[in-house]
């Protein structure tokens, strides 16, 4: 009996052992036919350009004009407005405007200036310059009750400040190559600037924060040769 006994324990071992030996060759051969052969192709890893999805280099949009810090007006309820009979919004700016002709400002015509301005400035500016915004004409102190502003002229009362050739008054279009944009950017303030003649457009834009009413623009454009 005591044979037998431990006959049934050696045996029930056994069995124990060769189910165990089976599982672990079932594991091994999994792991053999789960791994990759030198005949497997493994598709290779793209990855994404430094900076993100890159793009054709960006532009602003013919009709943005950013806001100053501080603007006190929601720009849908003004009809605030700068436009001129020397070309339409987004459209060619006459030769006799730019650094190809006479060299002197277009004529403008400002409409719907806000109650409560107390003067008014103008900035015009090139986005589309290859080393950054280039800055032709800073205007300030126009009196508020300026409807038109005359080719070649500056209304009296009013401060220019430096371009971006680092001289006071207007620089017209050069563009090196390609169609620019040019922004003419009006400003109605609350207040006047208390500014030394020269002074660069950041310095005026800083003296405007937190007192502008109204903002509005006219884009003209500009290329040599066409």
């Amino acid at each position: 009996m005591l044979g037998d006994g431990f006959d049934t324990a050696q045996s029930g071992r056994a069995t124990l052992w060769i189910v165990i030996i089976g599982i672990l060759i079932a594991l091994i051969f999994i792991a053999l036919i789960s791994r990759p052969t030198k005949d497997t192709i493994i598709p290779p890893q793209v990855a994404e350009p430094e900076g993100g999805i890159q793009a054709e280099e960006a532009t602003l949009p013919s009709d943005e004009v950013q806001a100053l810090p501080g603007t006190l007006y929601n720009e849908t309820m003004t009809k605030f407005s700068i436009t001129s009979s020397a070309f339409a919004d987004n459209e060619s700016i006459p030769p006799e405007y730019t650094a190809d002709g006479r060299n002197v400002n277009p004529p403008l015509a400002i409409s719907d200036i806000p109650d409560g301005t107390v003067s008014m400035a103008l900035i015009m500016d090139d986005p589309d310059a290859p080393r950054g915004t280039w800055d032709h004409w800073i205007v300030w102190n126009i009196p508020p009750n300026t409807g038109e502003i005359a080719a070649g002229s500056v209304p009296a009362g009013a401060v220019q400040g430096a371009n971006g050739w680092g001289r006071s008054g207007y620089g017209g279009p050069s563009p090196p190559s390609g169609t620019h944009r040019y922004f003419f950017k009006l400003y109605a303030l609350d207040i006047a600037l208390d500014l030394k003649p020269g002074a660069k457009k950041a310095v005026v834009e800083s003296a405007m924060e937190g007192h502008i009413i109204a903002q509005t623009k006219l884009v003209g454009l500009y290329s040599r040769g066409g």
